[in-house]
């Protein structure tokens, strides 16, 4: 007798497989997406327009906004950058927005507007300017908002630009934010209110209390877990790692994560820092990426927290601005992260942000060629469940069967039901279309009694078989030996003689796995085991 002792549904796929469903066409430079808690997308244009697209995918002819005349997007990485609507939008109608002023390397600005009477039409006139930072240089701006489930507002901005943060800005809490993030009250007095719970809040001296966290070169695409308030942050590297950060919600503590002391998981000796401490004054990176491996710019994305494809969930999924793959970070159960392939490839260059509707589906901007793709799951059908019944084990229907005991292929174990008899632990991988092969849970299954006349399993040698297979002692009342594959159909049969040696020829049965069924002369089982066949 055989029992299952447990049978129970996974629904994720591992690993899971992701594709890029078009959705939009039609935008010039699109570098952030943004959702007001409705059906529609708001895009940011890097030259200082937003645009709405409609849940149909079809882009307004009437921009939302169009401040280019203020925006600065003289050099690569400058323009109108980020987008924010206030969790309160639909009562207040306000938003916030992120863009290089001025001329020259300019000023990193984030202001605050409000819609108009018309819904699909902000009112360009009513900008309150809420902070400034003078940028040294024309690269590294950051630019990404958001407002955190605390409800303030973060702001990520880059070093300053130039190479190796000549000015030790990620480093340094006074006078600038630049390389750092700030957390602010944006609902109190005007401009904006500090936040008591900031890390700096106290400090004294000149630190400037906004600030949150620091040692970034430029984090240019970051969001919250939707679900847990947890930070992702991709921090744009220098000249060798791409890097993802994570710090998890409600921790004040003041984060540094690194940067200019340290690249990636490694220090920076190029640079001249006699003050960079250990890298233990430094929060890691949960994953890097290497400019050998093709990246160059990373885009950090989000964790899927959708209810349409259920295998995406709790997934963080992010790629890079270079042509490179798609990438997964899931939590491994001991404190970090499982990192997996998804998507061999993104598309090509050009990927900008990553970002979320109001349902917490995600979108795709490529900057280059102006289109938002859909992420979907590229396999969303349930994974195989199996059942057990008296020794027999059924999955639910796939296109194919491959078998595992202990995490071993059974060999020849490909059909929909297997028979089994050893204890241990037994899955499924289920192919379906679309190349997609979607591993069951497993099943525990115990042997709780082989025999009817004997408590001692019958010997078999050798195991692997290959030409014969020999039963060295018949046991009492056995008359008859049957062989039958795993989906329970005899192959085989041998007369034989309780008490003697018994040898059978197997030299005719493919490579595959078996089982041994000795009877009595009644027909009613006795013992069996499994056998390997191996030519």
């Amino acid at each position: 007798m055989v029992s299952a002792l447990s049978c129970a549904f996974v629904s994720a796929q591992d690993p899971i497989r992701i594709q890029l469903e078009p959705f939009a066409t039609g935008l010039s430079g699109p570098v952030d997406i943004a959702h007001c808690g409705d059906d529609r997308l708001f895009v940011v244009e890097q030259a200082g327009v937003i645009k709405i697209i409609g849940p149909d995918g079809v882009v307004s002819p009437t921009p939302f906004m169009d401040i280019t005349d203020i925006v600065n997007d003289g050099g690569g990485e400058q323009g109108l950058l980020g987008l924010a609507f206030d969790p309160d939008y639909a009562t207040n109608g306000e938003f916030y927005v992120y863009y290089t002023a001025g001329t020259g390397n300019g000023t990193d600005r984030l202001s605050r507007f409000t819609v108009s009477s018309d819904p699909n039409v902000a009112d360009e006139g009513s900008e309150e300017i809420i902070y400034d930072v003078v940028d040294p240089a024309g690269n590294h701006n950051g630019g990404d908002i958001d407002f955190g489930p605390d409800g303030y507002l973060y702001v990520g901005f880059g070093d300053g630009g130039s190479a190796n943060d000549p000015w030790n800005n990620a480093q340094t809490l006074t006078n600038s934010a630049l390389g750092d993030m700030i957390r602010i009250d944006v609902h109190g007095a005007e401009p904006f209110e500090v936040p008591a719970t900031n890390p700096w809040v106290n400090a004294g001296n000149d630190t400037l209390p906004e600030i949150w966290a620091s040692g970034l070169r430029n984090p240019w695409r970051w969001g919250f877990d939707a679900l847990t308030g947890d930070l992702w942050i991709g921090d744009v590297g220098q000249n060798v790692w791409e890097e993802v950060d994570f710090w998890p919600a409600g921790d004040n503590s003041g984060p540094n994560f690194g940067w200019r002391c340290r690249e990636g998981l490694v220090p920076t000796p190029s640079i001249d820092n006699p003050d960079c401490p250990g890298a233990s004054a430094f929060v890691s990176p949960v994953s890097v990426h290497s400019h050998s491996a093709g990246w160059c710019s990373v885009i950090g994305g989000r964790v899927y927290r959708g209810a349409q494809f259920p295998h995406l969930f709790g997934h963080y999924l992010y790629t890079d601005y270079c042509p490179t793959a798609y990438f997964s970070l899931y939590p491994d159960g001991n404190g970090g992260f499982t990192r997996t392939q998804v998507l061999t490839s993104n598309g090509g260059a050009g990927t900008s942000c990553i970002a979320e509707n109001s349902a917490l589906e995600l979108f795709v901007a490529n900057v280059n060629n102006g289109t938002i793709k859909r992420i979907v799951d590229a396999c969303p059908m349930d994974a195989p469940v199996v059942t057990q019944s008296e020794g027999t084990l059924t999955s639910t229907e796939a296109d194919t069967y491959t078998w595992y005991f202990n995490d071993a292929v059974i060999p020849g174990a490909s059909t929909q039901s297997i028979f089994v008899t050893e204890s241990g632990d037994y899955h499924v991988v289920g192919g379906f279309a679309n190349n997609c092969q979607l591993e069951s849970s497993p099943v525990q299954v115990i042997s709780t009694g082989i025999g009817g006349h004997g408590s001692e399993i019958f010997g078999l040698r050798p195991i692997p078989a290959s030409e014969v297979v020999t039963i060295p002692t018949v046991p009492t009342g056995v008359a008859l030996v049957r062989i039958v594959d795993m989906s329970g159909r005899e192959v085989a049969s041998h007369a034989v003689k309780a008490g003697s040696t018994a040898t059978l020829n197997v030299a005719d049965l493919a490579d595959a796995t078996y089982i041994v069924r000795l009877v009595d002369a009644n027909g009613s089982l006795v013992q069996q085991r499994m056998m390997q066949v191996q030519h």
